[in-house]
């Protein structure tokens, strides 16, 4: 579960998504923190533009009123806001960013825009998705799904959603999928036998875990978990992109599901490890940040 939770909002429905979905992720009795990003032209840099803070801080205000969210306010300029996001995520030392998806997708539809691409790739934890219209629909999480192969990213991605199952009273499901191996690797083994093989090894590694309905199939990895995130709740991945160590960057896979992913998205950076459930007190005032990057 999440203790540090930012969420983006920018005064429209894609940041009401956000909220409601931050709020089933953050951990009982902590407060969220609304962050608007005031994008740094050069001329606001010049000018200090007291007023477009002014601004930032109403929007903020009447979120908070709007959503009746427990939060605490926070206005930031920087150059662009998946920027601003990555900024405070560091410097609250946030354990995830929640932020809303492309307002012109489907309903239900995670679809990644410009800013919410930005947002993901290099941010310093984990990052959740919110689907088009999410606010509006929001239901109990009952069903979690898990995108597993057995890799460090799958296994921080399944002890993730242990926790979450535990707060939220839900069931776990798992999902592999086999891909089409490389004749390099099939060698002079028959294809049918190879897929076979590789198959029956996957089913074999998700009946093995405990409390989890594991299920494993042949196809494309994204396209598959896009599609297995249908039948739950919330979907929870690692992420594969080869960029630092706790730092989120979007592999082929994870991108995909960004953009077509039929419930909300929560994506782990790659080298995350299961924390420790500390007891954490919040300070409940509301900041302004002046800041710039």
């Amino acid at each position: 579960m999440f203790r540090h939770v930012i969420v983006g909002v920018d005064g429209g429905p894609t940041g009401r998504d956000a909220i409601a979905l931050a709020r089933l992720l953050v951990a009982p009795g902590e407060r969220l923190v609304l962050a608007h990003v005031r994008e740094l032209t050069p001329l606001l840099a010049a000018s200090g533009a007291l007023e477009d803070l002014d601004d930032s801080t109403r929007l903020l205000q009447q979120e908070r009123d709007a959503t009746a969210a427990d939060a605490e306010l926070v206005s930031v300029a920087a150059p662009s806001v998946g920027r601003g996001l990555h900024q405070l995520a560091e410097e609250r030392d946030a354990d995830l960013l929640a932020i809303g998806s492309c307002s012109r997708g489907f309903v239900g539809r995670a679809i990644v825009g410009n800013d919410t691409r930005e947002a993901l790739n290099g941010a310093s934890c984990a990052v959740a998705i919110a689907p088009h219209g999410y606010a509006d629909v929001t239901a109990a999480i009952a069903t979690i799904g898990v995108g597993y192969d057995g890799s460090p990213e799958s296994e921080a991605a399944l002890s993730l959603a242990r926790d979450l199952a535990a707060q939220h009273g839900a069931a776990i499901r798992a999902l592999e999928v086999v891909q089409l191996p490389t004749p390099a690797y099939v060698g002079m083994v028959p294809w049918g036998d190879a897929l076979e093989s590789m198959l029956t090894g996957a089913q074999e590694r998700m009946a093995a875990l405990d409390g989890v309905q594991g299920d494993a199939v042949l196809g494309l990895a994204a396209e598959e978990l896009a599609a297995f995130g249908a039948l739950v709740d919330l979907l929870v991945v690692g992420s594969r992109g080869y960029g630092p160590l706790r730092r989120l960057m979007l592999g082929s896979s994870s991108a995909h599901l960004a953009s077509h992913a039929r419930c909300p998205l929560v994506v782990l950076p790659r080298g995350t490890t299961p924390a420790p459930d500390p007891q954490v007190s919040i300070d409940g005032r509301d900041t302004v940040a002046r800041q710039s990057s």
